[in-house]
């Protein structure tokens, strides 16, 4: 772990739809939609979509069918998850090179920890690195800078597509003040509504806001939270260990609904088994199942369990998975079903 003078988050700009074109370069300039089987005729929805398609309103988690509206032009590919893993795992390692502590926040996202003499000028070390990763991947990426990983990573929204930001101390009411609280990491729509309604609509406000009552509308851990991010505050902890996954998730959707419990169940099943070898492949045994319907039209639900020992028995995993459905009133044609395996925590995680 390091505690260091900067942290820089660099992120990959259309990381999926820039793998997808690197492999198809005549893909290039044109709007790209990943996700599904890559056919918008059938159901799926967009993993990611280039900023050609951005352009459109297509975006992560609509369905291909509405982008394919939106977007009458656009290309779609089918999702490959194994080879953006693999091109992650490359830029990853060019990270490595660097005299950094490297956190992986995900396939496309890294916080840097920097410290020493390289700290002294840490826009030329975000530029750098933006060559380095262009150079041996051919990848573009984003570099925020800030005094901690929430002002880091903000600054990489600034600095997108392809560029170097800062946001520290120093720019911070000037550059934030007058944005909405959800411009904040860890603020989503549902906390915006929450404090729009107590009369905080920006960043300043919610700085400016009594604690005691963020605490007593918000509770007493949130509430000082959300404060604090309005301040600029932050973690400064960097630590270099490997990315690892929270869970393993397998899910279908349905070219037709599904109305049948037992045709459900059959579909369970085979999705738990996936999620079984997944979790045996990880090595590491789940502690908690959850399944994820999504109901004609659109209406997604969630249950889950905890399991009454963590396991890796894909008997135990279906048995559980079975009884989360159970709960389910399926009253309504199913389009999708989920199933997920969460992975015992380590000590420390959160």
């Amino acid at each position: 772990m390091s505690t260091p003078d900067w942290v820089l988050h660099v992120d990959l700009d259309q990381f999926i739809a820039a793998v997808e074109i690197a492999r198809h370069p005549e893909l290039r300039g044109k709007p790209v939609v990943v996700g599904g089987a890559g056919d918008p005729t059938r159901r799926g929805v967009v993993a990611t979509a280039s900023y050609e398609a951005r352009e459109f309103g297509v975006h992560s988690g609509m369905p291909l069918r509405t982008a394919a509206r939106r977007c009458p032009d656009a290309v779609f590919v089918a999702s490959d998850p194994p080879a953006y893993e693999e091109v992650s795992e490359r830029v990853m390692a060019v990270l490595r090179e660097f005299p950094v502590v490297v956190e992986v926040a995900g396939w496309d996202e890294a916080f840097l920890g920097v410290s020493g003499p390289v700290a002294e000028d840490p826009e030329a070390l975000a530029g750098a690195v933006r060559r380095a990763v262009a150079d041996r991947t051919g990848l573009s990426c984003a570099v925020g800078i800030g005094d901690n990983k929430h002002t880091a990573k903000l600054a990489t929204g600034f600095a997108k597509p392809g560029g170097v930001y800062r946001l520290t101390r120093q720019n911070w009411w000037e550059v934030m003040a007058h944005r909405p609280t959800d411009a904040l990491w860890g603020v989503g729509s549902k906390t915006r509504r929450r404090l729009a309604d107590l009369g905080i609509t920006t960043v300043a406000e919610l700085a400016a806001a009594d604690p005691d009552r963020l605490a007593a509308e918000l509770g007493p851990t949130l509430g000082p939270y959300f404060r604090a991010l309005a301040h600029g505050l932050g973690d400064r902890d960097v630590t270099a260990t490997p990315y690892v996954p929270k869970s393993r998730s397998r899910e279908t959707t349905f070219q037709r609904n599904i109305d049948d419990p037992e045709e459900l169940r059959a579909q369970l099943g085979r999705l738990v088994e996936r999620v079984a070898d997944d979790v045996a492949e990880d090595g590491r045994p789940a502690a908690r199942v959850a399944v994820k319907v999504r109901f004609a039209p659109f209406i997604t639900q969630t249950r889950s369990v905890t399991l009454p020992a963590p396991t890796s028995d894909v008997t135990v995993l279906a048995r559980a998975a079975d009884d989360v459905f159970g709960r389910f009133t399926v009253d309504r044609p199913v389009r999708l079903l989920g199933v997920r395996a969460e992975f015992v925590r380590e000590s420390g995680q959160e």
